[in-house]
């Protein structure tokens, strides 16, 4: 008999609950998440909001994630938007549906400098019988609220191994 999958959707919920309103909280809950993703907390993205099918992320600009253009790496942007669509859409899926990224595709409309945004709304669907892939957009936006990157994130979902 294979044991029913957690649903590390409402684990990060439960933990985002808890730690958010503490001091240095959303410090923490974005530690635990980059230390159960290890390449995901190499940006240093911290996380303002979490809720069901929502996620943002705070990037501070910093040398660490420049490239040679003193703006923020490309790949430090993506790993952004991948991080912020992974809790969205994981908060938002039902339990034991497992997700994994199949691909990504991103835009970037400007050189990316100063604090950073990404935003995530992910509909998630209600019930997963099959295996089939789904696309969470990610935008990332400067301080002054212009687009500098728009990511489109595949997740494969699959549905709950079935109990015996």
């Amino acid at each position: 008999m294979v044991p029913p999958l957690p649903s590390p959707g409402r684990a990060l919920l439960a933990n985002w609950q808890r730690l958010a309103p503490l001091p240095f909280g959303k410090h923490l809950f974005s530690w635990a998440v980059g230390r159960t993703a290890p390449y995901t907390g190499t940006v240093g993205g911290v996380y303002t909001d979490v809720r069901p099918g929502y996620a943002r992320v705070v990037l501070r600009d910093r040398r660490a994630v420049r490239n040679h253009l003193a703006s923020v790496h490309a790949v430090a942007l993506v790993n952004l938007a991948e991080m912020t669509s992974g809790v969205a859409l994981l908060t938002a899926l039902p339990p034991g549906v497992r997700g994994i990224v199949t691909g990504l595709s991103i835009e970037y409309r400007k050189k990316a400098r100063g604090q950073l945004v990404c935003e995530t709304h992910a509909d998630a669907p209600s019930a997963v019988t099959e295996s089939h892939t789904h696309d969470v957009r990610a935008i990332i936006t400067d301080a002054a609220g212009d687009v500098v990157a728009e990511c489109t994130v595949h997740w494969r979902l699959s549905p709950p191994a079935p109990t015996t």
